[in-house]
């Protein structure tokens, strides 16, 4: 039996190996193993237990003197000596004895300068299926030239760790070990760990090669190639507004900005599904096939059709699937020097624009900023919208100290005049809690195609005196009135308390978090009356 180097990580006999297999053999596997069902339209659905989003606590990364004065250490990158990761992935190798292995050896990184090879251990056929996915499929060719991957992740979410023991948060793990270039992850069935573990795995990679790694979606234009990207948490509309019908998908959530250009790290996406309609959403609505896979949506036993609307078992329902399956992807994912730049929010207290043009000083003050709010179920313990700041709208996957990625930013501004659009996809005409709607996807999606048409160039803008951005007085498709925010609420004084009480959450948490940005930038964020 074929091992394909297994005993070098110390697994010395598993009952059988499998690398690479294709969609059919891993469907088949993991039916077979009772890990899913297929839904009417073929795509395996099954469920991740209490782990239905990621578990930030329970992630790691071992403290090594060759990478210690990279990482940004805290709360969000904590460190875990070498020789707890050693004990666990002892412990992992030891649960694996005697098991199927499902091996899966791709790439990340589409542009072929950048590209780093990554080799993922499976227990699970569906996490296999999943990360096959997401990541960039080997030709027959590339896969017999392969090697020695850069990267190796032992996934075993079946090994459940003792916190005592094992000096961990939970029965949870997720352990980057960006010296011995390995990542264990264990404990969790949820699919999203391996995903952003590589991502995690890239942004320390392509910082160090002089790369721009970015949590954002981005397309192009198909006629004349210009670029777009969009910056925004899990939940802001990243997937749903760059799987545009009229423009290339060239990725929904990871890319590298190098001096050529955008390039997708992945070779897949992975869109959230509540509420899901083939109206609103074809594209993805149609990705959900055989092949791709499906976590946590209900499915009825009999007709085998998924209840998108939904949300018992979470609100961050999951489909993964092949980048292929959008009809107008860019394949590969490559893209030129991004034209324009969207922020993308969700604002829970129903304040902010719906759509508004920052400076350059503006636009590195909200990149570092990065608020939003948490959705239900994106991650654990989180039942309803949250206010939240999150730096670079990806701080839990930055292993290094934010101002180099907003360094890095602020030159690529500087150098190629990109413009850059705040665009809020959250509520309007009051709070959430107010039980306000919504901003209507077709009104946003309108004003993206705005921003990125130049349709706004010739239009009057006004001044937003607390949040100090401008914002238009028109927009092809969008009632002129949706587009001035404190205009929607019924109550102009409410309005005003609350816009004011977000500016000041603004403030406190930029005088908290960023204590040395120059003047400038902190002057070009918002002003509490």
């Amino acid at each position: 039996m074929e091992t394909y180097g297994l005993e070098k990580l110390g697994i010395l006999n598993p009952s059988a190996v499998y690398r690479n297999l294709g969609p059919a053999q891993l469907v088949e596997a993991a039916l077979r193993r009772g890990e899913g069902k297929l839904s009417n339209t073929g795509a395996l659905v099954l469920t991740t237990g209490k782990y239905t989003g990621r578990s930030p606590d329970d992630k790691f990364i071992v403290d090594t003197p060759a990478v210690h004065d990279d990482i940004a250490w805290g709360k969000v990158n904590r460190p875990i000596a070498r020789e707890r990761f050693n004990a666990i992935r002892s412990k992992i190798c030891a649960y694996l004895q005697g098991r199927e292995i499902f091996i899966f050896d791709g790439f990340a990184g589409a542009d072929p300068k950048y590209t780093t090879k990554f080799r993922v251990v499976n227990e699970l056929a569906s996490q296999n299926l999943f990360i096959r996915d997401l990541l960039i499929r080997p030709s027959a060719e590339e896969l017999a030239a392969y090697g020695e991957a850069d990267y190796t992740l032992l996934v075993a979410p079946g090994f459940k760790c003792d916190p005592e023991v094992d000096g961990v948060h939970s029965e949870a793990a997720i352990i980057i070990d960006y010296e011995a270039h390995e990542i264990l992850i264990c404990g969790s069935h949820y699919a999203g760990e391996i995903k952003k573990s590589v991502f995690s795995t890239m942004n320390y990679v392509l910082t160090k090669a002089g790369i721009l790694p970015m949590h954002c979606s981005a397309n192009m234009d198909p006629v004349t190639g210009e670029t777009a990207v969009f910056f925004g948490l899990s939940g802001t509309g990243k997937t749903t507004l760059s799987a545009d019908p009229a423009r290339k998908l060239i990725g929904d959530d990871e890319h590298g900005w190098s001096e050529d250009g955008v390039f997708n790290i992945e070779g897949g996406c992975y869109a959230k599904c509540i509420g899901l309609k083939a109206e609103n959403e074809p594209e993805i609505f149609g990705a959900i096939r055989f092949g791709s896979l499906v976590e946590n949506v209900i499915m009825d036993e009999e007709t085998r059709e998924l209840d998108f609307d939904d949300g018992s078992l979470t609100e961050n329902t999951r489909v993964g699937y092949p980048i292929h399956y959008i009809s107008n992807a860019a394949i590969p994912g490559v893209g030129g020097i991004p034209k324009v730049v969207i922020f993308l929010t969700a604002d829970a207290f129903g304040v902010l624009p719906p759509i508004s043009r920052l400076s350059r000083d503006a636009a590195m003050y909200h990149f570092v900023t990065g608020f939003t709010s948490k959705l239900a179920g994106t991650e654990r313990g989180i039942t309803e919208p949250v206010p939240t700041f999150s730096t670079l709208f990806g701080e839990p996957f930055m292993p290094m100290d934010p101002a180099v990625y907003a360094e890095m930013l602020g030159k690529k501004l500087d150098a190629f005049g990109t413009k850059v659009y705040l665009v809020n996809t959250g509520w309007a005409g009051g709070s959430a809690s107010m039980g306000a709607k919504r901003m209507k996807l077709a009104y946003t999606r309108a004003m993206v195609t705005a921003a990125l048409t130049g349709a706004f160039d010739n239009v009057e803008f006004k001044h937003h005196d607390i949040f100090n951005v401008d914002f238009p007085t028109a927009c092809p498709n969008v009632p002129s009135e949706m587009l001035d925010a404190r205009g929607l609420w019924a109550d102009k004084a409410a309005y005003d308390e609350q816009a004011n009480k977000l500016a000041a959450m603004f403030q406190a948490n930029f005088a908290k978090k960023y204590p040395n940005m120059p003047r400038a930038i902190v002057e070009a964020g918002p002003q509490a009356k």
